[in-house]
């Protein structure tokens, strides 16, 4: 009777063994993978994030007397130069000022005239 549990205890551990073994290398690959999915998910947030902001600018246009520097700068051509000299102009009492003060060619003027505003 005693060799007879002998029989199935030494395939019982080698099984015990090898799935230890088995969970120990997966673990390096699951840890890739959750990184992987973790950084996919991380560029998709950051993508929407870039989406909605675009299309509330483009819905709202941008007050020219209180954007940021930055938003500014997200206008199509717009240089840090130029953001610097539209804030140091202020106040404007409409958007097209830009260009008969010189802070802006009429040509870049163009491109953004459609998103930008003059409130006072």
């Amino acid at each position: 009777m005693d060799l007879l549990r002998y029989r199935y205890v030494a395939p019982l551990l080698l099984l015990t063994a090898l799935t230890g073994c088995t969970q120990q290398q997966s673990s390096p690959d699951l840890k890739e993978q959750t990184a992987q999915a973790t950084a996919e998910v991380k560029r998709d947030a950051q993508e929407v994030v870039a989406g909605i902001r675009e299309g509330w600018s483009q819905d709202k246009p941008l007050d020219l007397n209180i954007a940021t520097k930055e938003q500014l700068l997200s206008l199509p051509g717009v240089t840090g130069a130029q953001a610097g000299r539209v804030i140091a102009g202020r106040p404007y009492n409409e958007p097209h000022e830009m260009v008969t003060r010189h802070i802006m060619p009429k040509t870049e003027y163009d491109k953004i005239s459609d998103r930008i505003t003059a409130k006072k």
